[in-house]
């Protein structure tokens, strides 16, 4: 019980402190740390990752950050298409799951080394006049300009988001990150809670449908959960005191180590 606790305020505090890559730290913590198998460690993993992100979510609320429409049409599809992915999860060997879930994290990990150039970007409530995205928010709303290109843009990235959500047990915080920066010009806190509000919502949906199929969740399982709400508080006070490169050299060094511990075991 101390060792699930201590697991899911880690997972919680990196959540916190990373802004949405974090949750993927979940399943290898349940897996690695307390014994369980990727088709048991999946729904855990989203019902912690989803409750953590879900109070990331209600603070980017309070500070008018999250653009909610777009994260409800991207959950919305990620709702539609995780169904999926828990199928095929249930129809794949298990060396063959921790297989993908650590050439995952060797991608989080390139993604997070990997040096981005720094534009000059928009602010987070809409004064955009620099380069054409898929998506761009309007100069005097601060919203977006809802047109058949965004609409596809984000409905195609909630649909992939679900697969993936659905395949490992993660929130798909490190699909929507990068996937936000390139296709819309909202700045990075923006970015941020409005991809916590997806998670807590894909998550949610994934965590219900799991639970009609039957899945129940232990008391290792609760304690790591609660831990990880307490873990996502701790991050998000501290995250401004923390400089963001050393986040991301750390965050990328955990990952790989725990992709080479996950193919070792597999």
């Amino acid at each position: 019980m101390l060792l699930a606790s201590f697991l899911g305020v880690v997972m919680g505090l990196v959540l916190g402190l990373t802004g949405a890559g974090g949750g993927i730290l979940a399943v290898p913590a349940l897996v690695l740390g307390l014994g369980l198998t990727m088709t048991q460690a999946a729904p855990v993993a989203l019902f912690a990752v989803g409750s953590a992100a879900a109070v990331g979510a209600i603070d980017g609320l309070r500070h008018g950050l999250v653009r909610y429409r777009a994260a409800m049409l991207i959950a919305l599809l990620g709702a539609m298409f995780s169904p999926v992915g828990i199928y095929v999860a249930h129809q794949l060997p298990e060396k063959i799951l921790m297989i993908l879930f650590s050439l995952l994290m060797v991608m989080v990990a390139w993604r997070m080394l990997r040096r981005e150039r720094q534009d000059a970007g928009p602010s987070d409530h809409g004064h955009a006049s620099w380069g054409q995205k898929n998506c761009m928010l309007d100069q005097q709303t601060g919203r977006f300009s809802w047109t058949a290109k965004c609409t596809a843009t984000l409905a195609a990235l909630g649909a992939v988001t679900g697969v993936v959500s659905g395949l490992l047990g993660v929130g798909g915080g490190f699909l929507i990150v990068p996937a936000f920066k390139q296709l819309t010009d909202v700045q990075m806190r923006g970015i941020v809670a409005t991809s916590l509000m997806v998670i807590s919502l894909i998550s949610a949906i994934g965590v219900i449908g799991a639970f009609q199929a039957g899945v129940t969740i232990d008391r290792l399982g609760a304690a790591f959960i609660v831990a990880s709400v307490a873990g996502m508080v701790i991050g998000r006070k501290v995250s401004a005191k923390v400089p963001a490169r050393a986040l991301q050299i750390g965050f990328a060094g955990v990952c790989l180590m725990v992709a080479v511990s996950m193919l070792l075991q597999a």
